[in-house]
């Protein structure tokens, strides 16, 4: 019989990346990527039970393998525990799912078995997980600071440098029209060159004009040089261009993120519907006009 020991709970946000350049180091804590992204009100809310069977990782109802979030749980805990996972972003698209539930489930454990560790422990802990198991390498970073965040310099803290693209909030609409495997991305020496190339030029030109505007112009630039999107993606983006709106692939997924620096919202919204549902998040920021 299961006997149940204690428990915690702790949410992490998605995290849409629209530009990035992986930086290569044989010290994990240093390896990572450059680049901005946004952080959405929707993520996964995580419930850490101990118990005195084997290790289980539920989300959605479903029983995940879920190797980042195991291999956190593993550098945290030496006893078996119960992770129940619930997403409101979705997994393997694009949002961070995976940094995500990894740091929503430190959080978690730290709380339920009281491990005292600090926010910079847990990040680190979780970006250590993500860049071994290949299947992120700085959304946790991203996630842990907020808003429009500018990775200046890769790792986790204290090597990782962040800074943010000072923005009121604002609505961001997203259409997934299919997965794309970040660890296939990241393998291919080939891909990687174009992006490392495009991901540098762009973050240098975001920091010379750092707006939302600006962002997601670069983000579209990058994704057109680096060619990762399909014929229904670029359709996507381009009819959102012409409502007037701004539109980029999420890095990586076959995802549309948009959103709008005037009044076309509903047209935005409505061009995307004919392509797939449209989920509206919030990017909360750093600061609110008066």
């Amino acid at each position: 019989m299961l006997t149940e020991i204690s428990a915690g709970r702790a949410f992490a946000p998605g995290h849409i990346t629209g530009f990035f350049e992986i930086h290569d180091d044989p010290d994990p804590r240093r390896k990572g990527s450059t680049g901005c992204g946004i952080v959405i009100n929707g993520g996964i809310d995580t419930v850490v039970t101990g118990y005195t069977e084997n290790t289980e990782i539920i989300l959605d109802g479903i029983p995940a393998r879920a190797e980042t979030t195991r291999s956190v749980i593993e550098q945290l805990v030496d006893f078996p525990v119960r992770v129940e996972c619930t997403s409101s972003i979705p997994v393997g698209c694009g949002f961070g799912a995976s940094a995500a539930g990894a740091l929503s489930t430190a959080y978690a454990l730290n709380d339920a078995f009281s491990l005292g560790m600090t926010s910079n422990q847990i990040v680190e802990t979780v970006h250590i997980a993500e860049v071994i198991n290949g299947s992120g390498m700085g959304d946790v970073e991203g996630q842990y600071f907020g808003g429009m965040p500018i990775r200046r310099s890769p790792g986790c803290p204290p090597h990782g440098v962040l800074d943010r693209v000072p923005t009121p909030s604002f609505n961001v609409h997203c259409i997934v029209l299919g997965e794309l495997s970040t660890g296939s991305v990241l393998s291919d020496p080939v891909i990687m060159k174009e992006v490392n190339s495009a991901g540098r030029s762009a973050l240098l030109a975001l920091l010379s004009r750092p707006t939302v505007e600006n962002f997601m112009h670069l983000s579209k630039q990058f994704t057109l040089k680096c060619g990762l999107a399909s014929d229904r993606v670029m359709d996507a983006i381009e009819a959102v261009d012409s409502a007037g709106g701004m539109a980029s692939q999420a890095m990586l997924g076959e995802t549309v993120f948009a959103c709008s620096a005037n009044d076309a919202e509903e047209d935005i919204v409505e061009v995307l519907s004919t392509f797939g549902k449209v989920t509206t998040y919030r990017v909360t920021s750093s600061y609110q006009h008066p």
